[in-house]
């Protein structure tokens, strides 16, 4: 043990003595880093005491040493500078795009207030426009031939040219002094806390800290604390020594995992140039697989990273399924959900870059009879069915707005070299609130064989979250039988059907005895059966949601008992049982595009 690990030791136990001697804990920090802002009271990190900050003032630190200042709602700004003689903290979006997080912003929650306040409304257009002091374009918010503009507040609506716009929502912005400059993208700007909270402690040469009190307003107190800055300053010289003399071998472990990180960056996807697809293709070199929608290429970002590009067909549709793709996945992290890299919308070429997942889709496994003896045994398959029914559960609860995919079935779901399930193509998906029930749609969305009756036909009902529990039940039947459901290849249409077999075997109890192997096969066959019949019920308001689903797919598969027969009645004249009107389960609302 050298001397400065003993210098360390002595000064640690110092402090904690003048700590358990009633003295100050809270030590005053430089941030997450070295270069960070200063940080003491009425500021305080997550892993202090809660007595050593004010309520409102918590900072958090990157795994950058990035020093964030966490307001409500999830909303996270970098802090550049603290002014605590003005009471005033420079902060700024770490993703360049202020406008993004404006919409959850709600800064009455919290203590602090814009220095300079403006009022403004945003607006989506299909064309460009020439700005003007009151009228501002948002670059980070805008894609090719869709434009986003900030016009200064409602006031001057009327006088700006807003055809062929669409208005998205109204907020409040930072600016400055000179009228209708907004702070939208990458600029810094000030946020002030009005309330004098520690009174004269610091001219005193006193900290000011909580005070421990039963009192519902929180009380402040000042207490002696100059030796802790001596104390301070000793354990970051110790501190510093230590990093600065660590092994070789740790501090190459170190640059080598930031490079990594770097290069695996993808919290927001990122936008490539059309140059930049063909050099991580190498020129479309490695074809993975063609469809109506375009084609499918392997790609490499780095020596450790490979992603595989789709190129999209200029051909199909009108850019709506390029845009749902884009800015649904690129809000969504989830183990169960295939992560977008980046994008490319340069003129008329358009692509979509995903991680790539080496074991393609979960179609290739269930459906081909080279592969599905030997690669997915009924354990794997029931991990398989869980992981897609989190996944599917995430969108419909984990975001901020429900996610509707519309699409789930064997082809959309990637496995990656574990085969854990990935739920990929969003090209279809519709957000819409959590607070409402069901969505309203002018077009038949999905692929036929796995479509809701109620999207087909408003009869059946109204199209919600509970159409892709459906999709999802078709699914798991295909995995028991390891065929499709509807078979247009067979002739005769009392053949084709295959899940209204699997109840009525189940329903007189016999067991299915579909490529079963091993003991306990017969039970997994069984339960994954079971779950599916229930998710396929004709009326939307008989499907279980997928929190349910979840719960029957890890529970006992002898507890599971068999639901109704969705195949005894087809006719939607009345789809609700005795005493129960389906049309008051679910509200039509409008969607979100």
């Amino acid at each position: 043990m050298d001397r400065y690990l003993c210098l360390f030791l002595f000064l640690f136990l110092t402090l904690f003595v003048e700590m358990r001697g009633g003295r100050d804990e809270c030590m005053t920090s430089n941030g997450c880093g070295d270069q960070g802002p200063l940080i003491r009271f009425p500021f305080h990190l997550k892993h202090q005491p809660h007595h050593c900050g004010y309520p409102g003032f918590e900072l958090s630190c990157t795994e950058n040493n990035q020093t964030m200042l966490d307001l409500p709602v999830s909303v996270k700004l970098l802090v550049k500078k603290i002014v605590y003689k003005s009471r005033e903290i420079i902060v700024q979006d770490p993703d360049n795009c202020l406008a993004r997080q404006l919409r959850n912003l709600n800064l009455a929650a919290s203590p602090f207030h814009f220095k300079f306040e403006r009022d403004f409304i945003l607006f989506n257009c299909s064309s460009d426009k020439t700005e003007s002091s009151r009228f501002q374009s948002i670059p980070c918010l805008s894609i090719p031939g869709n434009p986003v503009y900030a016009v200064s507040s409602s006031r001057y609506v009327q006088y700006t040219d807003l055809s062929s716009c669409r208005r998205l929502y109204n907020a409040s912005a930072p600016g400055n002094r000179d009228y209708g400059d907004y702070m939208f993208n990458g600029s810094a700007f000030s946020l002030k806390w009005s309330k004098s909270i520690c009174g004269s402690c610091p001219e005193g040469g006193k900290i000011c800290r909580l005070k421990k009190s039963n009192s519902r307003e929180p009380e402040t107190e000042c207490i002696k604390g100059a030796i802790f800055g001596f104390f301070l300053l000793m354990l970051v010289i110790v501190v510093a020594y230590r990093v600065y003399s660590s092994n070789k071998v740790e501090r190459d472990n170190r640059v080598k995992v930031k490079k990594f990180l770097e290069d695996y960056e993808t919290l927001k996807p990122s936008r490539y140039s059309y140059a930049d697809i063909k050099r991580i293709t190498s020129q479309f070199k490695d074809k993975l697989g063609e469809g109506g929608y375009g084609t499918v290429y392997k790609g490499k970002l780095s020596d450790e990273v490979f992603v595989a590009v789709k190129i999209l067909n200029n051909s199909q549709g009108n850019g709506e399924e390029f845009i749902n793709e884009v800015a649904t996945m690129g809000t969504i992290h989830h183990v169960n959900i295939v992560r977008l890299v980046g994008f490319c919308a340069d003129r008329f070429e358009r692509a979509l870059i995903y991680e790539y997942l080496p074991n393609e889709s979960l179609e290739k496994f269930i459906f081909s009879k080279v592969v599905k003896n030997y690669s997915l045994n009924w354990k794997k398959l029931q991990e398989i069915a869980i992981g897609i029914a989190k996944g599917i559960e995430y969108l419909h609860q984990g975001c901020d707005q429900r996610i509707l995919h519309f699409d789930i079935k064997p082809h959309n779901i990637l496995l990656d070299h574990n085969f854990n399930p990935k739920i990929s193509d969003f090209g279809l998906a519709k957000l819409c609130s959590k607070e409402q029930s069901a969505v309203s749609m002018t077009i038949v969305r999905g692929t036929m064989g796995y479509i809701a009756p109620e999207v087909l036909s408003r009869n059946f009902g109204n199209v919600s979250y509970k159409s892709d529990v459906y999709s999802f039940g078709m699914l798991l039947l295909e995995m028991v039988g390891g065929r499709k459901n509807i078979d247009v290849s067979v002739e005769s249409t009392s053949q084709v059907y295959f899940p209204e077999w699997i109840y009525n075997h189940l329903d007189i109890g016999e067991e299915l005895h579909i490529r079963i192997k091993e003991e306990g096969d017969v039970e997994i066959a069984k339960k994954l059966a079971i779950v599916g019949l229930s998710c396929i019920q004709w009326c939307p308001v008989d499907r279980p949601s997928m929190k349910i689903v979840v719960q029957m797919l890890e529970g006992e598969g002898d507890k599971l008992t068999m639901p109704p027969n969705p195949f005894a009645s087809t006719v939607p004249t009345n789809l609700s049982k005795p005493g129960r009107v389906f049309q008051q389960e679910l509200a039509i609302i409008s969607e979100l595009e």
